[in-house]
């Protein structure tokens, strides 16, 4: 009989997955002696002795079975000596790193362990933080890799006897060496307080909790990686304090609901809609609000989506089945401008005068991890905040890499790091307007750096000179002696998508970039954009023509700012007066005089060839959104108008041109004149051509230089006229348009653009 060894090392998402019990399975399975154990970088080393045949078969298998959550990205398989093993043992974590792997994200409680909970005759019923080797929290409780129970906070939970039987059972599947797995006598306590952080007594705290919830009461929950905050979406009036807690008039508020039967009562919904919301990503999905929903208005003002999530821990399940609705509000935990909290004097010192009560739980939460948001544009499903769930596994690009970090953008943003041919982004971090969230931000790019023992070659941040993150950067580099970098924007956003979709370095990609704003290479805001990207070249071919922000960043907030600032292009002050007048704008929101006045200020403004802007413009002129509240609220609120209504763009009209640019003055003349003529339809309808225009226009002109299928990206991609647009630009040249996948379009994602570019500057 032929024995001989083999050392096979795995990389992936092959820690916290529950893959070396199925190794050690699998071993005994095909009669095999060694070992396998988890390395420091992540991976899996395995040693296995016995007939060559036998060994055959059991790499054959690897692939075959792997645990659900489980994902392998490479196996190495080297011959190695004998070691005439007796058994195959799973041995203790090495912090040793041969090659580094993927470190596990949190996963969304599975239905074996939903099953549990709600089985009268099951030793967990009913316990709100079950979960096995598929399932539950791994990032957000991680201190340090390898992935095991002591390097977590699940460390202050010995095992009882009974999840020790289990823990060691090698045909229990779901439990036997699940680190994180726990019952109601040995795992992590839950605890109803008040106000104050006063303890209330109860015999079952989430019931309790549902029962405060239908009477109105507004509740803190302390979840995986944060709190939300939680109450019933069918009052205005509790809505409406919800909002006045959060300090958030009318950004959008997300839904948890019991399941997807009792989600179709809200929305619109396909089956493939229900495989996402119940995946172990559980992220919220943005979808079509039915008429019949009796959801209050005060959810997502002016929009004619909802935000839907089901429950992704026990304890959110049991809340759920128990309340009224079967729905909730489910919002982040913290006060506007700042981090979401993770602990409970964080609550307290922000919200404990503003709540009533709180569900708490004794298990610290290591890493915040917000809910991530995905949405469908023509079809496509898209990422608008990558976090819980997804994040930190790491993207394969296209080339191989330096060690390297990077800094994102200023809003929406989150870091990274890069080695080998990988890219690890941080989960959603946010604005950078607060120094909690800075330090935040290096907090977690640190932790990857040290975690995954790099030596970073390369720092990179945006070319905007006014960015808080570069305090971070200047604190970055002379810790770590790193070289710093500065990239363009939308250059960045270009090359994230090429990062995201894995595509060839060795092409030319006409690229559509739209967005709010990005510090331009000419000096000017950038927002509009056709380039072409070949490598480390990065040339603009077209844009949106230049119009003024009247007062800078003001104009931003107060989008009719940006509608006089496009008629100043062309008119007089007193002939934008005239105009606002027949809109009847003036009386509603700014006097005559300052309208002359934001006349007078577009000679001194900066310029900006913003589509996110214009978009905005629009909005305002038809008395959709006057204020903006949250970031690109009045181009969202009138999307969302024109996608309720029904309507198509005018395809056979032709866009007005300055040169090779869009032109942004006869654009909003062309909706102006439409609504004067024809009233409010009539100029929704324009609006959408207009939007249609840009990504037409900005599509063209980047495939008159280069025919290659086209790149779109950006945060305002997302829009589903623009990308009508872009894609009758390609489908007129026989190409196809790239969207993205892995990675947010907007400043979410940017960080991979810039370490992508690290390793064109290496090559």
């Amino acid at each position: 009989m032929q024995v001989k060894a083999v050392k096979i090392r795995i990389t992936g998402l092959v820690q916290g997955v529950g893959f070396r019990p199925y190794i050690h399975r699998l071993a005994e399975k095909h009669k095999l002696k060694g070992y396998v154990v988890n390395l420091g970088g992540s991976e899996v080393e395995i040693h296995v002795e016995g007939r060559s045949i036998d060994i055959d078969r059991f790499l054959d298998s690897i692939r075959k079975y792997k645990p659900p959550p489980a994902r392998i990205h490479r196996i190495t398989i080297n011959s190695t000596l004998l070691r005439n093993y007796d058994s195959f043992k799973i041995l203790p974590s090495k912090r040793k790193i041969s090659s580094r792997s993927a470190i596990p994200p949190d996963f969304g409680i599975c239905e074996n362990c939903l099953r549990e909970i709600f089985d009268s005759g099951d030793r967990r019923y009913m316990y709100p933080w079950n979960s096995c080797a598929w399932c539950g929290p791994r990032y957000s409780m991680m201190y340090t890799l390898p992935y095991d129970r002591e390097n977590t906070s699940m460390k202050s939970f010995p095992l009882c006897e009974n999840c020790r039987r289990e823990y060691q059972d090698i045909n229990n599947t779901r439990r036997y060496h699940a680190q994180g797995i726990s019952c109601s006598e040995c795992g992590p306590q839950t605890m109803l307080l008040d106000s104050n952080g006063d303890l209330v007594k109860t015999t079952d705290v989430p019931i309790t909790a549902a029962k405060l919830l239908d009477e109105g009461y507004v509740i803190a929950i302390k979840g995986l990686g944060g709190y939300h905050i939680a109450s019933i979406a069918t009052s205005d009036d509790v809505v409406n304090r919800v909002r006045k807690i959060k300090q958030r008039p009318t950004q959008p508020l997300a839904l948890m609901v019991k399941d997807c039967n009792k989600a179709r009562d809200l929305v619109y919904m396909s089956e493939q809609d229900c495989l996402l919301l119940k995946s172990a990503e559980r992220p919220i999905l943005l979808l079509e609000k039915k008429e019949s929903s009796n959801v209050s208005d005060l959810i997502a003002p002016n929009l004619d989506w909802l935000g839907i999530m089901l429950p992704y821990t026990g304890l959110h399940a049991i809340i759920l089945s128990h309340v009224r609705d079967g729905y909730l509000v489910m919002t982040s935990g913290n006060k506007h401008g700042f981090p979401m909290c993770k602990d409970l004097k964080c609550l307290l010192d922000q919200l404990g005068g503003e709540i009533d009560y709180i569900v708490e739980h004794n298990r610290e939460i290591v890493h915040r991890v917000d809910d991530s948001v995905v949405r469908k544009t023509r079809g496509h499903i898209v990422m608008l905040r990558r976090s819980r769930g997804y994040a930190p596994y790491w993207i394969e690009a296209p080339i191989e890499l330096p060690e390297s970090a990077a800094l994102g953008a200023e809003l929406q943003t989150a870091g990274g790091v890069s080695f080998e041919d990988k890219i690890v982004l941080t989960q959603y971090i946010g604005d950078l307007d607060n120094p909690l969230q800075l330090e935040e931000l290096w907090g977690e790019v640190k932790w990857f750096v040290d975690q995954y023992k790099l030596r970073p070659r390369y720092l990179v941040i945006d070319m905007h000179p006014g960015y808080s993150n570069r305090r971070v950067a200047s604190r970055f580099i002379e810790e770590y002696d790193a070289y710093p970098v500065e990239i363009q924007h939308h250059c960045a956003h270009a090359l994230s998508l090429i990062a995201d979709r894995k595509l060839s370095m060795d092409e030319a990609f006409p690229a559509v970039v739209v967005d709010g704003a990005g510090y331009g290479l000419d000096g000017n805001i950038w927002g509009g954009e056709a380039l072409i990207v070949e490598g480390l070249e990065c040339s603009r071919v077209s844009h949106i023509d230049y119009y003024p922000l009247p007062g800078g960043d003001a104009a931003t907030r107060n989008p009719l700012r940006i509608l006089v600032g496009i008629l100043s292009k062309k008119m007089g002050e007193n002939e934008v007066i005239e105009y606002l007048k027949k809109l009847s704008k003036v009386p509603k929101i700014i006097s005559v005089e300052n309208a002359a006045n934001i006349v007078k200020m577009s000679m001194h403004s900066p310029y900006t060839s913003s589509a996110g802007r214009l978009a905005d413009a629009l909005s305002a002129l038809l008395g959709i959104s006057y204020r903006r509240t949250y970031e690109g609220e009045p181009a969202i609120t009138l999307e969302s108008r024109i996608l309720a209504s029904k309507i198509t763009p005018y395809k056979d009209s032709d866009p007005p041109y300055v040169g090779s640019n869009l032109d942004p003055f006869e654009s909003v003349m062309y909706v102006i004149d439409g609504y004067l003529s024809g009233g409010f339809k009539e100029g929704l309808r324009r609006s959408a051509t207009v939007l249609y225009w840009i990504g037409l226009v900005l599509g063209r002109e980047a495939l008159s230089h280069v025919r290659n299928n086209v790149l779109f990206t950006g945060g305002a991609s997302v829009n589903e006229y623009i990308a009508l647009g872009v894609e009758e630009a390609a489908r007129e040249v026989g190409v196809n348009v790239i969207y993205h996948k892995q990675i947010p379009p907007g400043d979410g994602g940017i960080a991979a653009g810039q370490l992508l570019y690290t390793g064109l500057l290496s090559n």
